[in-house]
């Protein structure tokens, strides 16, 4: 079966399940086999390099492959023989803890006997009825061990509240609101998480005599200056991050800090700052682990309609498996593609943002003059920043527009203070706000605030 968003296209992940004799557990991630198609050199594999990824604007998708592929043979699709490169772990499960007793890693033919949404999943399992119930709930209970486990290992968790903008015929936004991330998402990122693991873990436990070619997804550890200053920054609002005296932080201390601002109202705030004080996670043929997510190794294996880097890593997954020379000279090449991957990568995420934020306006314009409950998400010398609670759409209120008062801006405590009236405006404090300009081209939005 494959799990996805309602308005996916592109099927590049299916999961199986079978009991066997004895209680064991077979579970398969049967990733698209992309590489099959794409071959080294040739002008797909040119123009897919290039792209180094697919783009998710709000309103389009510019594929990194021609949709002949990426929505039809490489696509996962239901009741259709597809070539896949397989993930497959034989569990036990006992007492809720799922334990992998072997794995298998080779190419397959798959076909799919179901496409859910991940909507139609989760009722499933909500009213315990449906189709493939007990399948989804082994899956889950599986799942759910791993999740278990990573978390105890020091994960951390960047869960900031995603958006759903919907969109008329021509594009136009509608509604926007926040997007429920159900047990069903959970479920297929933990299992994608894991064949992105074991197979990095198996390219180290081959390469014991000989250093193996591969492709990792690196994450350094925190600037020590950036966390120290984060470590202050979250005092200054009442709340306590460990770090030792040289500035150093533990992914568990970081997880279970984020963890315990979930409930708080300046959560988006505390994640968007703590992942400013992270390295950015790139790729690399150099493996120094992954700090964000607690792993030694890991690599990027699961998505390889959408990124280059996977079909990369399926290659060079294939070659081993076949026990292949690979060349020396590759490194050098590999290097560089991955360099480039990593900067399209970060170009697309500017795009994506920027396509949110226009669309975010967009919708905004319609409502001129309208009154909204806000949080305060910004403090600077010239103004206030606020996010609208349910589209999360931030613009600014000009220090000038206040009226009632003089204000100052306080820098140890990021908030303006009255000088006459000592009213206070701080990070995550919830206002009444009124919006007065909504500008398309430069993706900004004015408030003035609605005394009480």
């Amino acid at each position: 079966m494959t799990i996805d968003p309602k308005t996916a296209k592109d099927f590049d992940d299916a999961l199986s399940i079978e009991t066997l004799p004895g209680g064991i557990i077979e579970v398969g991630i049967h990733i698209a086999d992309v590489s099959h198609f794409v071959v080294p050199g040739g002008a797909l594999d040119k123009e897919a390099a290039e792209r180094g990824t697919s783009v998710y604007l709000v309103d389009r998708t510019i594929p990194m492959l021609p949709e002949r592929l990426s929505n039809d043979l490489c696509s996962l699709v239901p009741n259709q023989d597809r070539l896949a490169f397989s993930a497959v772990f034989d569990f036990t499960l006992t007492d809720g803890k799922a334990k992998i007793v072997k794995e298998w890693f080779g190419k397959t033919i798959i076909r799919s006997s179901k496409r859910f949404a991940y909507e139609e999943a989760q009722e499933i399992l909500d009213k315990k009825s449906g189709e493939y119930l007990s399948e989804l709930s082994l899956l889950e209970k599986i799942a759910q061990s791993l999740r278990r486990e990573h978390k105890a290992q020091g994960a951390i968790s960047f869960e900031k509240d995603e958006l759903q903008i919907i969109l008329d015929k021509d594009g136009v936004p509608i509604e926007i609101k926040k997007k429920i991330r159900g047990e069903t998402n959970k479920m297929i990122e933990d299992f994608m998480l894991l064949a992105n693991r074991r197979v990095a873990e198996f390219i180290e436990k081959i390469g014991k005599t000989e250093k193996k070619l591969f492709v990792y997804r690196i994450h350094g550890e925190p600037n020590r200056e950036a966390i120290q200053e984060l470590a202050l920054f979250v005092r200054s609002l009442g709340y306590k991050l460990n770090i030792s005296e040289e500035g150093e932080v533990s992914p568990k201390e970081l997880a279970d800090f984020l963890a315990r601002m979930e409930e708080t109202p300046i959560k988006n705030i505390v994640h968007t700052t703590a992942l400013r004080s992270m390295a950015k996670a790139i790729y690399s043929t150099k493996n120094i682990g992954h700090y964000g997510l607690a792993f030694h190794h890991y690599t990027h294996f699961t998505s390889p309609i959408r990124r280059y880097p996977d079909v990369l890593a399926h290659r060079l997954l294939f070659s081993y498996l076949n026990h292949d020379k690979v060349p020396k000279s590759l490194w050098d090449e590999y290097e560089t593609l991955l360099t480039h991957a990593s900067e399209r990568e970060q170009k697309a995420s500017e795009a994506e943002r920027g396509s949110i934020k226009y669309k975010q306006v967009e919708f905004m314009k319609n409502h001129i003059g309208e009154v909204f409950d806000g949080i305060i998400t910004g403090i600077t010398e010239w103004g206030i920043y606020v996010a609208e609670k349910n589209t999360l759409a931030e613009g600014m209120i000009a220090l000038r527009n206040l009226k009632n008062d003089y204000y100052t801006y306080d820098t140890k405590r990021y908030r303006l203070v009255g000088e006459r009236t000592k009213k206070t405006y701080s990070l995550g404090e919830s206002v009444r706000v009124k919006l007065t300009d909504a500008n398309l081209t430069q993706k900004t939005l004015d408030w003035t605030i609605v005394e009480e």
